[in-house]
């Protein structure tokens, strides 16, 4: 649409999708008639004292700032390396959107029975696909693989990300989501400039994979302390509740029911 009809059209094409977007939500999203929770400005301002809010906006930081690295530069990776055309490069991105669909898709569900478990699957998946990421651009086909593989596993972990902050952050709905938003927005940022600097450094046209690979590894540090401080912060109990299908988990109360 910008190539062939200005600029100022693509921007009223993004508007009018983010209305049909709008609509779907009003439309689709069931109604909780529920009142939400008033936390109040001091009692969202509370939750930046938690540790665990920050390590999970860290993980976002890093896990999405790994993708960034990379999607900031796949058009020169894509022409220099793999060999397309400047007018390829438009189709090859809409591979990379199908992928983040599914990524999401696949992400939702999955995190619905094992978040963590999810997250740091997500990570790792991120982490393999960047690392190989020289290899898939030496040719047209695997290049294309690359790009589908990278949107996939880049929002996998989108789901789980957004759950984590709002958990830890749940006294806290509006600032935990405003403050999970401005860590993608902080990854896009920081990760476009770490990859740029390995560009500068020389490292060539798709070492800015490799340095968003780096940023996954991080971000996978990063979750595992998350989830050492949760399992710190249970206690040595945590791990002994048995659930038996159909049953509570055995309770003081529950025994003398």
């Amino acid at each position: 649409m910008g190539q062939n009809l200005g600029w100022r059209v693509t921007f009223l094409g993004v508007s009018a999708i983010g209305v049909a977007a709008i609509a779907a939500l009003a439309l689709l999203i069931p109604r909780d008639g529920a009142p939400a929770p008033e936390a109040g400005l001091r009692g969202e301002l509370a939750a930046l004292r938690s540790v665990p809010v920050w390590l999970a906006l860290g993980t976002t930081v890093a896990g999405f700032g790994a993708l960034f690295a990379a999607y900031s530069y796949i058009a020169p990776m894509l022409t220099d390396a793999a060999g397309y055309g400047d007018a390829s490069v438009t189709l090859l991105l809409a591979l990379f959107g199908v992928g983040a669909t599914a990524g999401n898709l696949l992400g939702g569900r999955l995190a619905d029975h094992s978040l963590r478990g999810t997250l740091f699957g997500g990570l790792a998946s991120l982490t393999v696909v960047l690392a190989l990421f020289p290899v898939l651009m030496r040719t047209e086909a695997t290049a294309a693989v690359a790009v589908a593989l990278l949107g996939t596993a880049a929002f996998i972990t989108g789901s789980p990300l957004q759950l984590m902050v709002m958990e830890k952050a749940s006294a806290a709905p509006s600032l935990a989501s405003s403050a999970n938003q401005a860590a993608f927005n902080l990854a896009n940022a920081g990760g476009a400039w770490i990859g740029g600097l390995a560009l500068a450094a020389g490292l060539g046209v798709t070492s800015p994979a490799l340095a968003g690979a780096a940023l996954a590894v991080l971000g996978l540090v990063v979750a595992a302390a998350a989830y050492a401080v949760d399992r710190r912060a249970a206690g040595p109990s945590a791990g002994r509740e048995r659930v038996v299908a159909g049953h509570l988990p055995e309770t003081p109360e529950t025994v003398r029911r």
